[in-house]
């Protein structure tokens, strides 16, 4: 079976790190997908849901992640993102009331900046809902 090491460091330290077998990196343009012995690159990722299989396994682990970038070199991948979630930490009522927080910023005159921020700030909520579908309340 062709694995490879995956790193996952967030801004408040270190997520992940093990044997993987495969992950799927949202960017922006689509979703990438990092096998064993793919080629060198950087690439720039989105926020948003990523998923990876740990070496002996078929389930896929699920993340949110924030912006940042995967570098990978051989064999080797390691990800540094600005937040990284697992979905069942993720409280919905809370993502749910951001959501509609930004939704209400974002229909008020703003400034430019303002602006940006209120739709990165819904973008976010959005990510942690998609994620959280199909779970209980927390």
């Amino acid at each position: 079976m062709n694995t490879y090491y995956l790193r996952v460091i967030a801004a408040t330290g270190e997520f992940f790190h093990g044997k993987v077998r495969s992950a799927i990196v949202p960017q922006f343009d689509g979703e990438k997908e990092i096998l064993a012995h793919h080629e060198d690159m950087i690439i720039a990722i989105k926020g948003g849901e990523m998923r990876f299989q740990v070496e002996d396994s078929d389930e896929w682990q699920e993340v949110l992640v924030g912006k940042g970038f995967a570098q990978i070199a051989n064999n080797r991948v390691v990800i540094l993102v600005e937040t990284a979630e697992r979905p069942e930490d993720i409280d919905r009522a809370r993502a749910e009331e951001a959501k509609e927080r930004a939704e209400e910023q974002l229909r008020q005159k703003q400034s430019i900046q303002e602006y940006y921020h209120s739709r990165a700030s819904l973008q976010r909520a959005m990510a942690r809902l998609k994620v959280t579908s199909g779970r209980r309340n927390s």
